[in-house]
């Protein structure tokens, strides 16, 4: 790749990014604006999966909301991501969890990682 988009890309990174891993309960701090106004809303849920590297790195959080399934990605270094919170972990044994799409109930719930 060519140093000048390597140099840009690297001034857009987070100093330290959030430590979270796929199947992990999150809160995604998200910037909102409306109009002139700017706000924080709060999304949790479970990470189904993380691609990416670098400032290209995403991530997605799936949620239940009134009995409907919401996902939505996020760029791990954008700066209208203003911190992810662990919840709880969560035990998994693969990278991507996209099977939890077509659970409903308690077959869609994440084992909690005990240590």
């Amino acid at each position: 790749m060519n140093e000048i988009i390597k140099n840009i890309e690297a001034a857009q990174l987070k100093a330290e990014p959030p430590k979270f891993r796929v199947g992990d309960t999150v809160k995604v701090y998200g910037k909102i604006k409306e109009g002139n106004r700017e706000r924080i809303q709060v999304f949790e849920g479970i990470v189904l999966k993380k691609q990416g590297g670098g400032s290209r790195e995403t991530f997605t959080v799936r949620k239940n909301s009134n009995g409907v399934g919401v996902e939505k990605t996020w760029p791990l270094h954008s700066p209208n991501v203003e911190k992810v919170e662990v919840v709880r972990r969560g035990k998994v044994r693969r990278a991507k969890l996209t099977y939890l799409r077509g659970r409903v109930g308690k077959r869609a719930k994440v084992k909690e990682l005990v240590k």
